[in-house]
C-alpha cells in the first residue's frame, strides 16, 4: 500500500472523475519565482458500505478554513505540502507522512503553510464507531480521544489513503478492515480519554443557557445584549464564559452550528437554497461562502455526492440475489 501518486490533480482512478474543482482558483508562485497555474480540487463523499464515515480527498492552495468544529473525529493524512491549523491556542503543522488529528467538538482552523498549498486524504468517523473499535482492540474505555493533534507516522498515513482507494473501488471488505486498522493504530500510539471541556459555575451555566437559546433561535438569533439579558449576565461576561465553554464566541459558534444543521438537511436531500433559509443564512451564496470554508466543498457538490451514493447503493442492493 502506498500514498497517493505524485503529479496531476492529486488523485487517481475513479477519484479523478469524482473530484470537484473549487471556485476562486488562479495563478500562484512557482519555482524560481515564476507564476504557475494551480487548481484546488476536493471531493467530500460517502461510501454506503462504510456507514458513519465521511471521506475527503483534496488539494488546497490558497484556501483557509474558518475556526469550526466537527461532530466526528478528523483523521487527515498529508501527502504533499504542509497543512497548518490553529488548535489549542497555537498553530500546528503536519507535513508529508504526517497526520492532523482532531477530536469531536474541538475548535480549529486550516491553512497552507507554504505557497504551494497541501494535499491530503481524510476520514471523518462518527464517535460511536471510534468508541466501538477502541473497546474491541484497545484498553481504552468510554469515549476515546487523540492526545496530540499532530502525529508523524507514515505507515498510518498510507493506511488512510488505502481506505480512500478501497472506497473508490467499491471494496467494502478492504475499506472496513483498513479503517479499523487506522483507528486502532492511532489510539494505541496517540490515544487517551477524550478531553472534556469543563463548564463550571455561574458563567458556565449562563453559557449553556445561551447555547440553548441560540439553537432554538438559529434562524433569528438575538443580539449579544439581548442574549446576555436572557441568561442573566453581562455581554462581556457571556463572551468570556461562552468561549471558555465551547471554544468559540457566540456568533462564530452560531455560524458553525448553522453549517452543521445545513449538512444534515443536505444529507436528507434538501436543496442548498432551502437548507440556507431553514438554518438562518441570508441566501444560498451566504451558505456557499461559509459551508465551503467549514466543510471544504460547496454545498451543491456535497449534496450531489450524497445523492449519487444513495443511487449507487440502491442500484447495488436491487441487483443482489
Amino acid at each position: 500500500m502506498g500514498s497517493e501518486p505524485r503529479g496531476g490533480g492529486g488523485t487517481s482512478g475513479q477519484a479523478d472523475r469524482g473530484t470537484r474543482r473549487l471556485p476562486g482558483t488562479g495563478a500562484g508562485p512557482g519555482a524560481g519565482g515564476r507564476q504557475a497555474a494551480v487548481r484546488e480540487q476536493a471531493r467530500h463523499w460517502l461510501f454506503p458500505d462504510l456507514p458513519g464515515v465521511d471521506l475527503l480527498r483534496a488539494r488546497y492552495v490558497r484556501k483557509t478554513f474558518l475556526r469550526h468544529t466537527h461532530e466526528t473525529y478528523v483523521i487527515a493524512a498529508i501527502s504533499h505540502g504542509v497543512e497548518g491549523f490553529h488548535h489549542g491556542g497555537t498553530d500546528r503543522y503536519a507535513g508529508p507522512g504526517g497526520l492532523a488529528l482532531i477530536n469531536p467538538d474541538t475548535a480549529h482552523t486550516g491553512f497552507a503553510k507554504e505557497p504551494e498549498g497541501w494535499r491530503y486524504g481524510a476520514l471523518y468517523p462518527a464517535v460511536d464507531i471510534v468508541a466501538g473499535i477502541a473497546a474491541e482492540t484497545t484498553a481504552l474505555r468510554g469515549t476515546p480521544g487523540f492526545v496530540s493533534p499532530v502525529l508523524d507516522d507514515a505507515h498510518t498515513a498510507r493506511l488512510v489513503h488505502a481506505v480512500l482507494r478501497a472506497a473508490d473501488e467499491g471494496n467494502a471488505l478492504a475499506a472496513d478492515t483498513l479503517l479499523r486498522m487506522v483507528v486502532t493504530r492511532l489510539l494505541r500510539l496517540n490515544g487517551g480519554p477524550l478531553p472534556v471541556r469543563a463548564v463550571r459555575g455561574a458563567g458556565g451555566a449562563a453559557a449553556a443557557r445561551a447555547r440553548g437559546l441560540l439553537l432554538e433561535r438559529m434562524a433569528d438569533p438575538p443580539s449579544l445584549q439581548a442574549l446576555a439579558d436572557a441568561v442573566g449576565t453581562g455581554p462581556f461576561a457571556l463572551l468570556r464564559a461562552f468561549k471558555e465553554a465551547y471554544g468559540l464566541p457566540p456568533h462564530a459558534w452560531l455560524t458553525d452550528a448553522r453549517g452543521r444543521a445545513a449538512k444534515r438537511l443536505l444529507d436528507a436531500g434538501h436543496a442548498p437554497a432551502r437548507a440556507a433559509a431553514e438554518v438562518g443564512f441570508t441566501d444560498q451564496p451566504h451558505l456557499n461562502r461559509h459551508f465551503s470554508r467549514i466543510v471544504g466543498v460547496p454545498p451543491g457538490a456535497y449534496r450531489g455526492e450524497r445523492l449519487a451514493a444513495a443511487r449507487t447503493y440502491k442500484t447495488a442492493r436491487s441487483a443482489r440475489p
